[in-house]
């Protein structure tokens, strides 16, 4: 490559808006790991295990899908793991106690939205920083799979099972599950309210500057607590996938998983201090973090802990870029 292709392939670069940047980073990310494993193994490369990266991750793409609504406006969600485990348990016992399938989901999206909106209202009204209240509320979601039982419950439900164990067959013979097409669903809904409606923009404007949109006359106090409400749904939502996925509720469930979802957001460019992201980088962080889990299951001899390693090194890696181009934007 001689010194013109270089500039033409700077000056290409360069026209490209800075705020796609971190989106494109990461999907190179996920092409070079997913290439790894497709040059390191024979079978990595069916379409099925690509496939798969969406089906074991369906209930993780609808939290992260909740989180960077949150984290867009500049605030922090760290309940969403115990919201979910909560969920399960709700759903679990529910079954078990008799209420139909229907009712029951109802209850869990209904919990997980409240929680979500007290949230939010205890942030705005009472100025509270988002990490102390959404940590309260971890505990106290936490606190209550307890209260409903210590033990794990087992889902038996027909309606529940089947929906569970069915899938849709594509060609090829690869198959895909009902979850994967809620979650792409709730994906598709949330990059519509993002970028097509007053609510999303808005989004964008308190997490670029609050005081700027409030003097605009956005309503800024009804997005910040909306958010969060947004994210207790989603919370809920995946949890009830995540039930789908263990057939089971329990108040352990899901320990841990609200790191998950915020180094996935981060990973997928979503600026920490709010403004910049994108639900489709999201999803490419999810896929990022499963690919690598599935790179160490076709390997067989490292320990899953390798799972965190390289993911908090990639976390690492993505937030002192991120500070990089806030300086240079500054």
């Amino acid at each position: 490559m001689n010194v013109l292709d270089v500039r033409r392939v700077r000056d290409r670069v360069e026209r490209v808006p800075r705020r796609f940047l971190p989106v494109i980073a990461t999907f190179v990310v996920f092409v070079l790991v997913f290439g790894t494993g497709l040059v390191r193994y024979d079978n990595f490369g069916s379409p099925q295990v690509l496939v798969n990266l969406f089906v074991d991750n369906a209930f993780l793409i609808v939290l992260a899908v909740g989180m960077t609504f949150v984290i867009l406006t500049g605030g922090i969600d760290l309940s969403v793991g115990a919201v979910a485990a909560l969920s399960t348990m709700i759903a679990a016992s529910t079954l078990e106690a008799g209420w139909p399938p229907l009712l029951s989901v109802l209850a869990v999206l209904a919990t997980g939205t409240t929680l979500g909106l007290l949230m939010g209202l205890v942030i705005h009204f009472f100025d509270v920083q988002p990490f102390i209240v959404t940590l309260a509320g971890m505990f106290l979601a936490r606190g209550l799979c307890f209260l409903i039982s210590v033990e794990s419950i087992s889902i038996t439900d027909p309606a529940f099972r089947s929906l569970a164990t069915g899938t849709i067959s594509l060609a090829d013979g690869v198959t895909l599950t009902y979850s994967t097409l809620i979650a792409l669903a709730v994906v598709l809904v949330a990059v519509y309210v993002l970028h097509l409606t007053r609510f999303g923009r808005t989004v964008y404007a308190v997490g670029g500057s609050e005081s700027s949109a409030r003097l605009m006359g956005l309503p800024t106090g009804r997005v910040r607590v909306g958010v969060y409400a947004v994210s207790g749904f989603c919370s809920a939502l995946g949890g009830l996938l995540f039930s789908l996925y263990m057939l089971s509720g329990y108040g352990l469930h899901a320990v841990g998983m609200e790191l998950d979802v915020i180094a996935a957001v981060v990973i997928g460019g979503t600026l920490l201090t709010g403004g910049v992201g994108y639900v489709a980088g999201s999803v490419v962080g999810v896929l990022v973090l499963g690919t690598v889990q599935t790179l160490i299951s076709f390997e067989g001899t490292l320990s899953s802990w390798w799972t965190k390693i390289f993911i908090g090194a990639l976390l690492l890696a993505f937030v002192i870029c991120q500070r990089l181009m806030v300086r240079r934007a500054a």
